[in-house]
């Protein structure tokens, strides 16, 4: 029982990860697809504006996996970091390199590095989803069986390539939904209208993705193709349809209240039928839940540093993403550090909307934030984009 209690953080631990930092990659996935200087310079304006407050915290998640799976499943991380460690090497590296990009890109002066690492930070947000997605493959598919070795039979195959296009195209849902919310927030209508036809555009591409990925796991992984057809995985495949449906219809009202969390709940739908699909197996058909635990004393530690996380971290990252999503980590305008007294509260009629990002039209108090006629191009700094809070 208590390794199956283990098994099923470890699950919700997964889908956390796949929907928050899903969330920042499908961000640079539209940094790299928005266009060049001037076509993209408003888009990747709200995609920095928007991701700089939390997306290093959503790392966590995948710690949270790691620590896990080495204490509480032991057989499970030797396998799968043994028989898929080039493709999880690749994902680290563009986890590495899509940090550095984030990062560099905004402080540097030069127009050609900040070329090479908005490059880099968009290239690295399609690279480590798709290997972390083909790793998940290769598992799925009962490729990783213990005391393979690495091969790229493991993670290079149907299963694979499709699990990992299908996070690719997840993430880029979920950060289009996102970004569309995020755009009506910072007053600019015409970027909402621009990330929601992207979110209905990888929505349905995401729906075909499903639909083949389905007919494929019937002959490439039928252990898991049997469980998303039967059972709670079927109930869960069906609860992800029945999301993607109400998110698609969201998306189409004007106000597309509540669009994000039928997103997340689409992929977080998604990654749990897979897991339900895998019982009772932790690699299907080589190593059960049982078999692949590790010693009861040290499942029961795993167990209560597990809820000492859920009841410490995880109502805290919860309340960091409430603050973010209503505008509370915005950073300081220039107008906030020219106030002649800091310690007392705006003044009637200068709210925090005020203070944003004008749109196109809104003339107000635009002398430290918009520039001259000649306006600059993306890839030099300017005074009308936000700067990075770090």
């Amino acid at each position: 029982m208590t390794a199956a209690v283990i098994a099923v953080a470890l699950l919700l631990a997964v889908a956390a990860y796949a929907c928050a930092g899903g969330t920042d990659y499908g961000a640079g996935f539209w940094d790299l697809t928005a266009g060049g200087a001037a076509r993209g310079k408003r888009p990747r304006w709200l995609i920095d504006h928007a991701m700089a407050p939390v997306w290093e915290v959503n790392n966590v998640w995948l710690v949270f996996i790691f620590v896990i799976m080495w204490t509480g499943f032991p057989i499970l991380f030797q396998t799968v970091f043994s028989a898929m460690w080039v493709p999880l090497a690749l994902a680290a590296i563009g986890l590495v390199l899509r940090g550095a990009g984030f990062a560099l890109r905004k402080p540097l002066r030069r127009i050609a590095g900040r070329r090479l690492y908005g490059a880099v930070f968009a290239l690295s947000s399609l690279l480590t989803p798709f290997f972390l997605g083909a790793a998940v493959g290769g598992i799925a598919s009962g490729r990783a069986v213990p005391g393979t070795e690495a091969s790229a039979h493991a993670w290079a195959n149907p299963t694979s390539v499709l699990f990992g296009l299908i996070a690719i195209v997840s993430t880029a849902f979920l950060g289009a939904v996102f970004l569309a919310a995020d755009a009506a927030r910072f007053d600019a209508p015409d970027l909402v209208g621009y990330f929601r036809r992207r979110a209905l555009g990888s929505l349905v591409a995401l729906a075909v993705l499903a639909g083949i990925m389905l007919t494929v796991t019937r002959s490439d992984a039928p252990h898991v193709w049997h469980g998303l057809t039967h059972g709670v995985g079927l109930g869960l495949v069906v609860l992800a349809g029945v999301c993607s449906l109400a998110t698609g219809l969201l998306l189409l009202r004007r106000s597309g209240a509540w669009s994000r969390l039928t997103a997340v709940c689409v992929v977080a739908a998604a990654v749990l039928a897979w897991g339900a699909a895998q019982r009772p197996y932790l690699i299907p058909t080589s190593l059960t839940v049982a078999a692949g635990a590790g010693p009861p004393s040290s499942l029961r530690w795993v167990g209560l540093v597990t809820l000492v996380a859920a009841v410490v971290v995880c109502p805290a990252v919860a309340f960091l993403y409430w603050l973010d999503t209503h505008g509370e980590l915005e950073p300081l305008s220039d107008a906030d550090l020219h106030r002649t007294d800091p310690g007392r509260d705006d003044p009637p009629g200068r709210g925090r909307a005020d203070r944003r990002h004008p749109v196109h039209g809104d003339t107000t108090d635009q002398s430290h934030d918009e520039p001259s006629h000649d306006e600059p191009s993306h890839d030099e700094p300017s005074h009308d984009e936000p700067r990075d809070p770090r």
